[in-house]
């Protein structure tokens, strides 16, 4: 691992530093940075997202913490004793760091899985509902004609077809909790 403090900080993220120091970041499995003015994390997040092409999670519990968490990708605000801005500017929230690694390894494969099959559903829903249009166009001599009232299309995609991606949704959980807890390998899927 790597730890750098504020001071040093400010010198490598002049250009002349940022290509060797990104070099050693990527060799390193963990990054730690200490003392650092919020412009600096923000400048950070953003150097590595842009020049690395990685995905970035910022982690923060204060409002020195906001600007970096909006920059990237993924925001974890943490609830404490520094206040709720860096909550109120997160994509998630936690009370306790210690929930950082259940928000990750559990509530972020089960959403990524559910994500992924909710837009193959999507994808099946309007392929099947096209093909249906294209083909009464064959039967009424492509004239436009509209197979359907709109009514039946607004239940169609309202009732029928919303249900089955919202139970899924809600229900589905692929691997429990405590395997994907026990194997963080799963993550990387």
């Amino acid at each position: 691992g790597l730890v750098i403090d504020g001071r040093t900080l400010e010198h490598v993220l002049h250009d002349s530093l940022q290509s060797i120091f990104l070099e050693l970041t990527e060799r390193c499995r963990a990054v730690v940075c200490c003392q650092a003015t919020p412009l600096q994390k923000s400048v950070l997040v953003r150097l590595v997202r842009n020049k690395l092409k990685a995905m970035t999670l910022a982690v923060g519990d204060g409002a020195n913490d906001v600007s970096m968490i909006q920059v990237a990708d993924t925001g974890v605000g943490i609830s404490g004793q520094e206040g709720m801005q860096a909550v109120m500017a997160s994509d998630f929230a936690i009370s306790q760091f210690r929930h950082l690694r259940k928000l990750l390894l559990v509530h972020g494969h089960w959403c990524y899985t559910r994500l992924t099959n909710m837009v193959l559903y999507f994808f099946y829903k309007n392929v099947a509902y096209v093909n249906l249009l294209f083909w009464y166009q064959f039967f009424c001599g492509f004239s436009g004609t509209s197979m359907t009232d709109y009514w039946i299309l607004i239940l169609f995609n309202l009732l029928f077809t919303s249900v089955p991606p919202i139970v899924y949704g809600v229900l589905d959980k692929d691997v429990s909790a405590e395997m994907l807890l026990q194997l963080p390998q799963l993550y990387t899927m």
